[in-house]
């Protein structure tokens, strides 16, 4: 027991945050007179935060490696108008179109890389020119919006998974199924890297605590695939895109060189290139894959609107950078998890559902919203500070 308690104190920040999202969904359920966790709601929470979730996968690297992207809502507006153009005004195949964006997006990280990799400015400056830029050059791409894009394309958004197997009762089987996969496969992963870590000697969390851990998160992707289940749609495509994503990007950062590379330069720059590390390499890399994630995200919200609009992704940048934050990313850099920053993204998503749905004024939402992000960073600080004096 004083194994689990001491190994609970070490990641407080961790569970933490999980229970602060089940203590706000629980209380805007209550608030919004149960309407909150409609099955059809569930659905579009997913649906209308995808991007949040997509383009803080690509911020947390960023951030581990202490650097910052202010460009990202900018690129999705850019990306995503000409890639609406790709398929409205060029006549191209929608698939055709997503991966010519795809490509251009790496383009955009290309640049970007090498003004904060090779030449030496900050990433906050390149950044902050970059959102200058790709705003300007989306205005002037797009206009106002550009709109008749082919039905395949808008269902990557707006889609489900097609119910190959039926219903069991209001229940969507083909939900059910994904559900049971996803909590074998969590289970079977955690199991893994747990043996992985005991074979090389290296501390491992207590079993109760690892038993409850696994028990809590088949309960919670349970609860989900129920609710799933019984919308009118399933399974939206989208959660699927995202899915992968995340099983992706916690592989790269936990298991992969290059990841492991992250991590050293965020905790110790200096310390990492002595020990081998080619920081400019891996600072070039990271911005190439956050211009390719941008464009991921570009595509998901091009396929929401059903259009390419000038105005898209105004503010998305402060979503991603707020989701990691509140998810535990460090602000200092060398800290900071996919699935951290992808329940910071839930946090805000059920943030923006919940007060939409009792009508709260737009601006008293961005005002509570900036209040929540400064309380997480403000608790991340204080927990460090406590952690260092004993």
């Amino acid at each position: 027991m004083n194994a689990v308690r001491e190994y609970l104190g070490r990641n407080v920040r961790q569970y933490g945050i999980v229970a602060a999202l089940l203590v706000i969904v629980l209380l805007f359920q209550v608030l919004t007179d149960g309407r909150l966790l409609y099955p059809n709601n569930v659905a579009s929470l997913i649906q209308q935060n995808a991007y949040v979730m997509i383009l803080a996968i690509g911020m947390v690297m960023v951030i581990v490696a202490g650097h910052i992207d202010l460009s990202v809502g900018s690129v999705v507006a850019f990306v995503g108008g000409l890639c609406a153009i790709m398929m409205s005004q060029w006549d191209l195949p929608w698939l055709l179109a997503v991966v010519l964006s795809l490509g251009v997006g790496a383009l955009v990280g290309m640049w970007q890389g090498f003004w904060v990799a090779y030449v030496g400015i900050p990433a906050f400056i390149v950044t902050l020119a970059g959102m200058l830029i790709f705003r300007g050059l989306a205005i002037v791409l797009v206009g106002t919006t550009v709109a008749g894009l082919p039905s395949g394309f808008i269902a990557i958004s707006n889609g489900s998974v097609p119910n190959w197997f039926g219903f069991v009762g209001n229940l969507d089987v083909v939900t059910l199924v994904i559900g049971a996969i996803g909590i074998v496969a969590f289970a079977i992963a955690q199991w893994r890297s747990r043996t992985s870590l005991r074979r090389h000697e290296l501390a491992v969390e207590p079993l109760p605590a690892f038993v409850v851990k696994i028990v809590l998160a088949a309960v919670l992707i349970g609860v989900v695939t129920y609710w799933l289940s019984l919308s009118s749609g399933g399974t939206p495509i989208v959660l699927l895109i995202v899915g992968i994503l995340i099983i992706a990007y916690s592989f790269v950062l936990n298991r992969s060189v290059f990841g492991r590379h992250v991590y050293a330069i965020g905790g110790n720059r200096h310390a990492a290139v002595l020990s081998g590390v080619n920081s400019r390499r891996v600072d070039f890399g990271i911005f190439v894959n956050m211009g390719v994630l941008a464009a991921v995200a570009a595509v998901i919200t091009t396929s929401r609107a059903g259009a390419g609009v000038a105005a898209a992704g105004m503010n998305y940048e402060l979503d991603a950078i707020a989701a990691c934050f509140i998810g535990g990313t460090a602000v200092a850099g060398g800290v900071g998890r996919v699935s951290g920053a992808m329940i910071g993204a839930l946090i805000m998503g059920v943030l923006n559902m919940g007060l939409s749905i009792m009508a709260v004024d737009a601006a008293w939402q961005q005002a509570i919203k900036g209040l929540v992000l400064l309380l997480a960073v403000a608790f991340d600080l204080l927990s460090k500070r406590r952690a260092a004096l004993s």
